[in-house]
């Protein structure tokens, strides 16, 4: 028995090390500048989305809020939760829809809530849109969220911050006169509670996980809750995949840890029992 439980161990550890062996990270393609240059249409020349991961922002710009408050940002940052920070326009027909649409059934898959376990920061780009487009827009967002979340807050651009706050973040757009509409790229921005880009999240196609774990991470662990603890130990963030993948390295050295431990444990009850049959029949 002892050692029909050694054999199947030890190809248990050979099978996780020949896993691990054969993970490769997927290779990045590279294209040329020039290549990049003739894909892109004239009126999206500029546009794009530059990632600072780190960077502090300037929480000292003030917007106004769906109730025509001046607010500054620092009023949402700095109360020891991450800030999910989204920048649209409120009467945009098509890409900023489908953004706001699409992270709101995100919300209502998480078991966090806006306000207690992180800060929703929405801000229009287009200087022309008032708070009384924002509130109705808040109001809306918030029936499709279904439960209150008083940590959803809707602002209106101020003095040009909007664009300010863009360029530190990142975030390249640009007006289309001939369509008269913004162009820009869908995405959204996970930052920490102290105002430092922690993540950036691509498209409309994203998962509830990936938002979950841009969360806990930008948390830096003090508000994150164990479960997101273990499983941020096995995924990592991949910037090719744009989304948290199953990180072999981490999830092979947890397989071989398990392995040591069930091994010792089986060893330890045959030596006991061993020591028990000897003094039995001494």
């Amino acid at each position: 028995m002892f050692r029909t439980f050694a054999i199947s161990a030890a190809l248990l550890a050979l099978g996780s090390t020949c896993a691990f062996a054969q993970y490769k990270p997927r290779e990045e393609k590279e294209i040329s500048a020039a290549d990049a240059a003739n894909r892109i249409p004239a009126q999206l020349v500029g546009v794009g989305i530059e990632e600072h991961l780190g960077r502090a922002i300037d929480l000292d710009l003030t917007f106004n809020d769906e109730n025509g408050q001046v607010v500054k940002l620092r009023d949402f940052f700095n109360k020891g939760r991450p800030v999910l920070l989204d920048l649209v326009y409120y009467n945009c027909p098509q890409l900023c829809t489908l953004i706001l649409n699409r992270q709101v059934e995100i919300m209502r898959q998480m078991p966090q809530t806006p306000g207690k376990d992180y800060e929703v920061v929405s801000i229009s780009i287009d200087p022309r849109e008032t708070p009384e487009i924002a509130r109705q827009k808040k109001a809306s967002y918030l029936a499709s969220y279904g439960k209150p979340a008083p940590g959803w807050h809707f602002l209106t651009d101020r003095d040009d911050n909007a664009k300010r706050l863009a360029e530190l973040i990142g975030y390249h757009y640009r007006w289309d006169p001939r369509i008269q509409q913004y162009a820009h790229l869908a995405g959204i921005m996970i930052l920490t509670p102290e105002g430092k880009m922690a993540r950036y999240l691509y498209g409309i196609n994203y998962r509830a996980l990936d938002l979950r774990f841009g969360l806990a991470e930008a948390a830096e662990s003090r508000s994150t809750s164990t479960i997101d603890k273990v499983l941020l130990f096995c995924y990592h963030y991949d910037p090719v995949e744009s989304k948290y993948v199953l990180f072999a390295n981490n999830f092979m050295k947890a397989g071989g840890v398990l392995t040591i431990l069930v091994l010792g444990w089986f060893l330890f009850r045959m030596f006991r029992a061993e020591h028990r049959r000897k003094e039995r029949f001494a």
